[in-house]
């Protein structure tokens, strides 16, 4: 008998054990449910492969490097060298000890794992190729399926991925040297972090960005902060460039812009990396079997339960729509699962944090001022500046502030704005006031440990009330 010739029976398919897919998958076991999960490269996908978890890591040893040789202010003087391979094996050693937590987590939970690229053959089936060569294929019939395939690097016409000379952001975190110089298209949050990493290796830094500004969904002052130390630390930045090609130069390439008048402008680097975005995977699925379309854009609808517009498909995480975070495809996951499980679960997304780790951090959730105002609420604002504020002192790190956006009639926390050293932690404070329906004198009564960057959260608070003890009054 020859693999191709099985079919097997679930309750629950999965497609892509990524955040979105490996969480349902773990939340159905749970509940009971007989579960099978499709991957066809490594579980964790990209988020623990080749996205969030080893940029992370290397942001961190980064910043290692980086703060040794400027603490000259706080009395130490220090030059380190910095190994890059040592460095990505490090990363590797992360990546490898999580993904490895995936796969166990997923068996002990009853799990059936299956490896391979799945397709819908009909609207109860789907046929898994298996990998190399002999390996044949199966069909696996499904009471539910859950489309989780992620999300791709978006390429630039003419800049074709080749990891030599244009390279994506995966390419970016498998590199075993620091190039000499680096031209990073596109100044999104994926662009500004590896820019960030690479200025701090001390690559030649030059990001070239078709629209006026990076970091293009935040407020104005938000990314200023994120703007002045990239700069501070050499990043080179020209705006309203559009990359239009390149070709090999010497040992390098040079790449071309173009502006909106129609003027070239030319950059020289070793490398050019491409970061301007990330589409869904949906179009290796054969949706057209199950009865499913997509939008124009490559992705899915879904409801509040995750629901396609094929009741018994689910789809979560980055095929499921912006925003594209990890932490939205493993809540989306938990909920796929307790519906099938019968549970009365929905998503609510008013408070889903997102998160930008440049230097310093952004973390934002909720609504900005301005979206407040057109969603009819009358917002108060309350901030924080971190040059206020002892920890961030301590830490020689004083750019950013700690902002809070409240309705002024009841006093419910609407949303908050953070840059700051730590920014990822401290939003998780907001994002849990705007889902316990939190007012400005809850959070402003709850006592914060001193000294600590969370002291900020209140002190933001109470200036919003008009009653900061540490900064004047707005």
């Amino acid at each position: 008998m020859v693999v191709g010739d099985v079919t097997t029976g679930t309750e629950l398919l999965i497609i892509g054990a990524g955040p979105g897919g490996y969480v349902a998958a773990i939340r159905a076991g749970q509940l009971g449910i007989d579960t099978t999960l499709v991957e066809k490269d490594a579980y964790g996908g990209t988020c623990l492969n080749h996205g969030c978890i080893p940029s992370k890591a290397l942001i961190s040893a980064t910043d290692v490097a980086h703060d040794a040789r400027e603490a000259e202010e706080m009395g130490i003087h220090a030059d380190p060298a910095v190994d890059l391979a040592g460095m990505v094996d490090w990363k590797d050693d992360v990546v490898d000890q999580l993904t490895g937590g995936v796969e166990q987590l997923c068996k002990a939970n009853d799990v059936n794992l299956v490896e391979g690229r799945a397709e819908f053959a009909d609207e109860n089936t789907v046929r898994v190729a298996h990998g190399g060569e002999g390996q044949g294929s199966e069909s696996i019939e499904f009471e539910h399926a859950v489309v989780a395939t992620g999300s791709r690097p978006v390429e630039v016409p003419n800049f074709e991925f080749d990891g030599e000379h244009v390279i994506s952001s995966r390419d970016a975190l498998a590199l075993d040297s620091v190039p000499d110089s680096l031209v990073v298209v596109g100044a999104g949050y994926i662009g500004m972090e590896l820019a960030t990493v690479f200025a701090k290796l001390g690559t030649d830094v030059t990001v070239v960005e078709m629209l006026e500004g990076i970091l293009p969904p935040y407020e104005d002052d938000v990314s200023k902060v994120v703007r002045d130390r990239a700069e501070e630390i050499g990043i080179d930045f020209f705006f309203g460039e559009a990359a239009s090609d390149w070709e090999e130069s010497g040992d390098g390439i040079t790449v071309r812009t173009e502006n909106e008048d129609g003027e070239v402008s030319e950059f020289g680097a070793e490398k050019a990396l491409v970061a301007v975005g990330r589409a869904p995977v949906t179009d290796t699925l054969n949706l057209d079997a199950v009865g499913l379309e997509t939008d124009e854009d490559g992705f899915l609808a879904t409801d509040d339960r995750a629901r396609t517009d094929v009741e018994s498909v689910f789809a979560v995480g980055d095929v499921a729509g912006e925003p594209m975070l990890a932490h939205k495809g493993m809540k989306e996951g938990e909920v796929a699962a307790e519906v099938v499980a019968g549970e009365p679960s929905a998503l609510d997304y008013q408070s889903v944090p997102a998160a930008v780790f440049t230097d310093p951090e952004v973390g934002t959730v909720g609504m900005t001022e301005d979206e407040a105002e057109e969603a009819g609420f009358s917002p108060v604002v309350g901030q924080m500046p971190m040059q206020a504020s002892g920890r961030a002192l301590t830490l020689g790190d004083t750019g950013g502030f700690t902002r809070v956006v409240a309705d002024d009639d009841a006093g419910f926390i609407l949303g908050a704005q953070v840059v700051a050293p730590e920014a990822s932690e401290l939003i998780a404070e907001f994002g849990l006031a705007i889902e316990m329906g939190a007012t400005l004198e809850d959070v402003a009564a709850t006592i914060h440990t001193h000294p600590t960057l969370g002291e900020t959260v209140m002190e933001a608070v109470e200036n919003a009330q008009g009653k900061a003890i540490h900064t004047l009054n707005r």
